[in-house]
């Protein structure tokens, strides 16, 4: 369905640049799953995408971007990054109805290290700031659950920016927001089975990450603009890396 002009976020779709860059992102997310080893092998390499992402997504808040042992890990940034990666599908459940509660899991997740012990039921899972931040995060429940009609790519990224703009927990906020990022493109479909790794480009191209964020907050067409075709590019670029897990399976 085409966006109407009572949704507010169809105008971002006329940006500059916007419709190609989406286009190629979704090309690039269907090239990997459409690989031959993703129609039946899809789980152990979406499995390996989300211990990619969680890595990558830490390493962007200071974690040392180091191997995961599966008994033990020590950063606690990076701990809380593999949490949220161990309970993607069942939180991707909750995220399709109920965005809101899965934001708070998401934070009790990714911070319960970085809060003390006694803190945790006062500060875990509970955005703070005023009216306007819970009104915004309203807001953004609705489109995950079908109050916009933008192609997924975009959706994703307004999540994605918003969530880091609004910084709505004390800590873990980069973390949030790039697993809130990801069950957006699960739950829309732009990558169900969460095989792409756009967290490994944001990583990589970590200052123009941050630019583009600076420009998605600013709120002018160029500053959205530019964030979105930053997002869309790590999609191509996560897209990539989702191909190598697949030929690297191979053999």
């Amino acid at each position: 369905m085409p966006p109407t002009a009572t949704d507010p976020l169809a105008p971002l779709v006329d940006l500059p640049g916007v419709a190609d860059a989406v286009a190629r992102a979704r090309d690039a997310v269907t090239g990997v799953h459409n690989h031959p080893v993703n129609r039946r092998g899809w789980p152990a390499t979406s499995a390996e995408a989300a211990l990619r992402a969680a890595r990558a997504s830490a390493a962007l808040d200071g974690a040392p971007l180091e191997p995961v042992r599966a008994d033990h890990v020590e950063d606690p940034v990076l701990a809380g990054a593999v949490r949220v990666a161990d309970e993607r599908d069942r939180l991707l459940d909750v995220w399709r109805t109920a965005p809101m509660q899965g934001l708070a899991r998401l934070h009790m997740l990714a911070a319960a290290d970085l809060v003390p012990v006694e803190d945790h039921s006062r500060v875990l899972g509970r955005p703070q700031g005023d009216a306007e931040v819970s009104g915004r995060l309203s807001l953004l429940a609705g489109f995950i659950t079908g109050g916009t009609s933008v192609p997924a790519p975009v959706l994703v990224a307004v999540v994605h920016g918003e969530l880091l703009g609004l910084q709505p927990f004390g800590t873990a906020n980069g973390v949030v927001a790039r697993a809130a990022a990801r069950l957006t493109a699960m739950s829309s479909g732009l990558d169900p089975r969460g095989l792409a790794v756009p967290e490994v480009g944001h990583l990589r191209r970590s200052g123009d990450y941050r630019a583009a964020v600076e420009g998605f907050a600013s709120g002018t067409p160029d500053g959205l603009a530019a964030w979105i075709l930053h997002c869309c590019a790590q999609w191509e670029a996560g897209g990539r890396e989702g191909t190598s897990i697949a030929e690297a399976q191979a053999g």
